[in-house]
């Protein structure tokens, strides 16, 4: 009777909360989808410049954020975006990049981009580099992805 106690306490005490925590960790990593990144890519640099850029698309079937993004080939990567006004193009740091449901953000040449500065090498066409980007959900999660992106001359 006793042994019978004792392996009861320890299913309720040990077993069935270790359980649970693992349904639950792995039915939250199932729903937890990653951004979808397509068309990413790095244009390519002349030597001696020591400021690049990064483009690509990225989706998410929930609101999202990016709140920031790091490179191994750059000292430091910021959010930025382009606009024409008054015929004067105007470049300016943006603190994050906010992603709709299912709205498509496109980072591209002239428009919202990832800039790359103090870069370690020049951007050489055929080689790669390593992005991470920072993510917050709406309900506060931050995330990471990684993405590798091929370096290319600037007319894409």
């Amino acid at each position: 009777m006793q042994l019978l106690t004792l392996f009861s306490r320890l299913c309720t005490t040990t077993l069935l909360p270790t359980v649970l925590m693992t349904v639950f960790f792995t039915a939250h990593a199932e729903t937890a989808k990653p951004v979808q990144i397509q068309q990413a890519w790095a244009r390519a640099t002349a030597p001696g410049q020591n400021v690049g850029a990064a483009y690509m698309t990225l989706t998410h079937h929930e609101n999202i954020t990016l709140l920031a993004a790091d490179s191994d080939a750059a000292g430091t990567v910021e959010i930025h975006s382009m606009e024409m006004k008054n015929g004067v193009m105007k470049m300016r740091m943006l603190e994050d990049l906010p992603l709709k449901a299912g709205k498509p953000v496109k980072l591209g040449p002239g428009g919202l981009h990832l800039m790359l500065f103090d870069l370690q090498k020049p951007l050489k066409v055929g080689e790669k580099i390593d992005l991470t980007l920072c993510f917050k959900d709406q309900r506060g999660e931050v995330t990471h992805q990684t993405v590798t992106l091929p370096i290319k001359e600037a007319a894409q």
